[in-house]
């Protein structure tokens, strides 16, 4: 029993560090992440704490006052990094520039979504504790005026009475309505814009939400434009007051807070003044927001350039393939465009894997209508068994990228494992002809010397329109004497009682019925454990890359088989994991 508990311990203790052998820089980034906007929030929560200029304020609001101005600076610095994650041109940049993006760093471009959502939820934080810590400081506001304050708080409050004062406190009389008094300034109304903006677009973030209406989806997170606008203007209300630097120099805090009964125009302790902060968001969220704009206009330059449509295949599975030219338009395999049909939504844009490779004279895109959009562009392109249609009746299509993915690095690792499931098979659809390209034409030595192909779909009629592409690569492939660079493994998970008869029936020992091709398809689900198992057996020291597009419960267990079969010793195998995301 001991010896049991010993090696599950000592497996735990191997599966930790390959964790930490392939997450260490993703770690470091979010931890110095984290580390920023903690310097930011404790740094500035010290100088409003301890700055001279607010100490009458704080007499009013104490420290909720610093609350408020450490996370609105927080706020700040995730409001500039919000876009950066997004800007796709920005990032397809950096993955191109391979000089200064290798490796593990260009591994972290494959997390752009998801440190998107992190910053969003440093954002929400923030955004929470500026709320209440201002909610409770327009309570201390209008508490100045009350019957029961007294002293210097009371003197304070009323001051900007006449006309050689300067107010400190907004809220005039105990008797304002400060709810109707806030929503009657600049920073009222923009904190209320920006408050529903977020909060919209967060709730539409959601899984469910953008599976089931992507579109809901997409329109909400365009409310960002009226986020950064708002702000912008956020801070020239100048609600946050502060004692001058020319009344710091004539007005000595430290003696005259004991002697507000004395203020006076003349010394020693003139009545102090004040005067709102000046708005810094701006400051911030310019940079991003203008780059981000260059982005858009690349997008709306791009949508004015011409695509011509070359062919349209309507496959019996309910796939729409569409080949296209462009001009000036060059890609590797992997990577995706944004499609817009302007006769369906001038608005709109979908990502869609390139199913070509870099070889052809085309692009290619296959569509399976999964949605709305998929749906109206399918019968606009006369698939679900309409008559085909002309080429000069067809809609024109805006096509924007090619953009840069997790696919893209399919070619840069000794050995890689190439996951689909269902429709997900379109981004190895490049992959696998380029594969085949290569072994058509000489090219330049790669590092790639096997790919493992697995591709697990529930319905047999989604095999028709790959299993030719399949069947070309086999068979080139054979004819070159390279039938070891490609092993891949065929999964139908779904299948009907006539299936089986078919089947039977039908059976060659040459070819598998379903497909045509020499390998045989499997019925059921893999066994990840014995298929890693034998892949870190076949490649004793290899760094393998692991790439998915499929859902997230398989995305979780290919994380956990690549720490489960990573070697701790960096001299063994190591299993790197990516998977495709827009």
């Amino acid at each position: 029993m001991k010896g049991i508990i010993c090696q599950q311990q000592k497996r735990r203790s191997c599966v930790m560090e390959c964790w930490v052998l392939n997450e260490s820089l993703s770690v470091i980034l979010v931890l110095s992440w984290l580390g920023v906007n903690l310097y930011l929030f404790f740094d500035t929560f010290h100088w409003y704490e301890e700055e001279e200029s607010f100490f009458y304020t704080r007499v009013i609001l104490g420290s909720t006052l610093a609350w408020a101005r450490a996370s609105a600076v927080c706020l700040n610095f995730n409001c500039m990094l919000i876009l950066l994650p997004v800007s796709r041109n920005l990032i397809s940049f950096i993955r191109g520039a391979s000089t200064c993006c290798r490796g593990t760093w260009r591994r972290q471009l494959d997390k752009n979504l998801k440190f998107h959502k992190l910053v969003a939820y440093g954002i929400a934080v923030n955004a929470t504790i500026h709320i209440v810590a201002h909610a409770c400081n327009l309570e201390r506001y209008h508490r100045g005026h009350s019957a029961e304050a007294g002293g210097l708080l009371a003197a304070l409050s009323k001051l900007g009475g006449t006309c050689n004062e300067s107010y400190l406190n907004p809220i005039r009389t105990f008797r304002t309505n400060t709810t109707s008094e806030l929503l009657m300034t600049i920073t009222g109304i923009s904190g209320l814009m920006i408050s529903l903006a977020f909060i919209l677009i967060m709730t539409s973030s959601t899984e469910f939400i953008r599976q089931t209406s992507y579109e809901l989806f997409w329109c909400t997170h365009h409310l960002f434009i009226i986020f950064f606008i708002s702000l912008a203007i956020h801070g020239a209300g100048r609600i946050v007051r502060g004692q001058t630097p020319e009344s710091l120099l004539r007005h000595n805090v430290t003696f005259c807070r004991d002697h507000y009964a004395e203020w006076q125009a003349a010394a020693p302790c003139p009545v102090p003044q004040f005067s709102g902060k000046e708005p810094s968001a701006w400051k911030w969220v310019l940079g991003p927001v203008v780059l981000y704009a260059c982005e858009r206009l690349i997008r709306f330059w791009r949508f004015h350039q011409e695509v011509v449509i070359t062919k349209v295949v309507s496959h019996p599975s309910g796939v729409l393939e569409l080949h296209m030219k462009k001009r000036h338009f060059h890609m590797a395999p992997g990577q995706y465009v944004l499609i817009q049909c302007p006769s369906i939504s001038w608005l709109e844009w979908h990502p869609f894997t390139l199913t070509s490779a870099p070889q052809e004279d085309f692009f290619s895109v296959h569509i399976r209508a999964a949605g709305d959009w998929t749906a109206a562009l399918c019968r606009a392109f006369g698939a679900e068994g309409q008559a085909p249609k002309e080429p000069w009746n067809l809609p024109r299509l805006a096509v924007d990228g090619p953009f840069g993915a997790a696919l893209t690095d399919v070619f840069r690792y000794p050995v890689s494992v190439c996951v689909a499931a269902g429709i997900g098979v379109t981004p190895f659809a490049a992959v696998l002809k380029s594969l085949w390209y290569r072994c058509c034409e000489p090219q330049p030595p790669l590092p790639l010397s096997k790919v493992y192909f697995y591709w697990i779909c529930r319905d047999s009629r989604a095999f028709e329109w790959f299993a030719d592409l399949l069947l070309s690569l086999e068979t080139r492939m054979s004819e070159q004497g390279k039938t070891h660079l490609l092993s891949y493994h065929i999964f139908l998970t779904g299948w009907d009682e006539n299936q089986v008869i078919h089947i039977a029936l039908h059976w060659d020992e040459n070819t598998d019925v379903i497909t045509g091709l020499k390998q045989k398809t499997f019925y059921g689900r893999p066994n990840w454990n014995n298929e890693f198992r034998q892949i870190a057996y076949n490649h004793p020291s290899s760094s393998i890359g692991v790439f998915l597009c499929g859902p997230k419960a398989l995305s979780q267990t290919l994380q956990r088989m690549c720490r489960l079969y990573s070697s701790a010793d960096p001299r063994g195998v190591h299993f790197y994991y990516n998977k495709e995301s827009f």
